[in-house]
């Protein structure tokens, strides 16, 4: 992961494009690839959505890197480590959703 971030300051160093790079750009640029990921599955249903074509899936490799891109910039600029992030997000999850609890449901942890 620091690898990836150090190559992505580099390429954004070598481009003078940090100046751009304010936490409101970056948080927009996220939403419209993560926009743009979710174009790839209008209008398949939910099993076409399991079996993307190759031209597809291309597509999708392509969008997921430009939201991690997006995503590892906005954390560098607070200083935050994503898998930090993610792991403590994931913990909090645990008590809001008990396994228990609410397995097999897929209601939110105010409707329980």
């Amino acid at each position: 992961m620091d690898t990836l971030i150090q190559q992505i300051r580099a390429f954004n160093r070598e481009r003078d494009w940090e100046r751009f790079h304010s936490p409101k750009n970056l948080a927009t640029g996220l939403a419209v690839e993560a926009a743009e990921l979710l174009e790839i599955f209008t209008w398949l249903d939910d099993d076409q959505s399991r079996e993307l074509s190759a031209a597809r899936l291309a597509q999708l490799r392509d969008e997921i890197g430009d939201v991690q891109i997006y995503l590892l910039n906005l954390a560098d600029k607070f200083g935050l480590d994503p898998l930090d992030c993610a792991a403590e997000k994931l913990e909090t999850n645990r008590s809001k959703y008990p396994a228990a609890q609410v397995r097999g449901s897929a209601k939110k942890y105010t409707e329980y």
